[in-house]
């Protein structure tokens, strides 16, 4: 049995090598490595595929999520509600810019940010909801988007594990993640769904004068060279980066059906095992497995985690401490006890590997050691 890695990029790498090796070499040859023609090509293939307007890319995941708040000027001490489930970088440029984090609880079930406690969370000072897609599917967008109509406020959405999730409106109208608020975000990160070969992100709106200023501010604040117009930032996708995403963009739909295999091996093998959930699908959105992400109940997550390491299988906790009580995120507003859901499943959840190279062999072999735990 080949060794089992939580995300098994070499061996997907092995498969498209040859299209690669031939992207990169191109930019080699062209010197165009700046802004050059892939960046370009990528920015219309990715548009095309989400089915949005604009596609701006930019240096990373973090980058896109603070590019998106400067060209909606929000201003210091305007209130932004997102999740504290989440890595830390949705919250990090939040601060950054000297905004108000306001935190919602999320759903025990899928993980997603909860609506209701958005709606409770909204004071005159929020301007703007961030809901994370976490682990590979959508939160509750038309929900979040009525609200956010209501009180007229900006959707910001963190789609940086949820490239290629489709989302389902009441009346039947189907969108891609990161294409529904007023600004979509995501990253390239290697292990992502989408990942490059080093860093990368990418911002979507389907508002043309938005995209002007997004790609203003991620051009030091310029629409035309040494004229700078607003404070802007030095954020931009590489065209090597570019040109290797435009490969991988060919094989996302076969990434996720892959991941959805490997996701539904695993529902089959855990059926009926008390104290072990697998992870929730919404009713409104396909999952594209970022992670795929069971809950341990009892007590015995880390005593898994500690079996499943011994025996060969790697396991991560995304996440164990949640943002608001991190040390550079505490507030007296939000200390423990303020978000239960979120501060319970840190307790619980527990990520198995995931990759579009999980073979059947690994796939039992992972499987019967976690069966085999409880078992016991």
């Amino acid at each position: 049995m080949k060794p089992i890695q939580m995300v098994d990029l070499v061996g997907q790498y092995q498969k498209i090598k040859t299209e690669v090796d031939q992207a990169v070499l191109g930019v080699m040859q062209s010197a165009a490595f700046i802004n050059g023609p892939e960046v370009k090509h990528l920015e219309q293939e990715l548009a095309a595929h989400l089915g949005v307007k604009h596609a701006i890319g930019c240096a990373n995941g973090t980058d896109a999520l603070q590019i998106a708040m400067m060209a909606l000027d929000l201003k210091p001490g305007d209130e932004v509600i997102t999740a504290s489930f989440t890595f830390v970088a949705t919250v990090e440029v939040i601060g950054l810019l000297g905004l108000t984090p306001v935190f919602a609880d999320v759903l025990p079930g899928t993980f997603n940010i909860d609506p209701a406690d958005i709606k409770r969370k909204i004071t005159p000072k929020t301007k703007a909801i961030v809901p994370v897609h976490l682990f590979g599917q959508t939160a509750d967008m038309a929900a979040i988007m009525d609200l956010a109509k209501e009180h007229g406020l900006y959707v910001i959405e963190d789609n940086c594990q949820a490239v290629g999730s489709d989302y389902t409106f009441p009346d039947g109208t189907v969108k891609k993640a990161g294409t529904i608020g007023h600004v979509g975000t995501t990253s390239f990160f290697p292990s992502k769904n989408l990942g490059c070969y080093g860093d990368g992100g990418a911002i979507f709106t389907n508002d043309d004068e938005l995209a002007k200023k997004l790609r203003r501010v991620c051009n030091h604040g310029s629409d035309v060279r040494y004229y700078h117009e607003v404070v802007g930032v030095n954020s931009r996708l590489d065209s090597m980066q570019a040109a290797i995403l435009r490969i991988k963009l060919r094989h996302l739909d076969d990434y996720g059906k892959a991941r959805n295999a490997a996701a539904a091996f695993y529902d089959e093998a855990f059926k009926g095992i008390p104290g072990l959930s697998t992870p929730e699908r919404s009713a409104n959105s396909t999952h594209v497995f970022h992670q795929y992400t069971l809950k341990v109940a009892g007590g015995q997550r880390d005593a898994l985690k500690k079996h499943l390491e011994e025996n060969g299988v790697p396991a991560m906790i995304y996440y164990p401490v949640p943002c608001h009580l991190q040390n550079a995120y505490r507030s007296a507003r939000f200390g423990e006890g303020s978000l239960p859901v979120t501060e319970a499943i840190t307790h619980e959840v527990l990520s198995l590997p995931m990759s579009t190279e999980l073979d059947n062999e690994q796939l039992t072999h992972i499987t019967t050691t976690v069966k085999r735990f409880f078992n016991s």
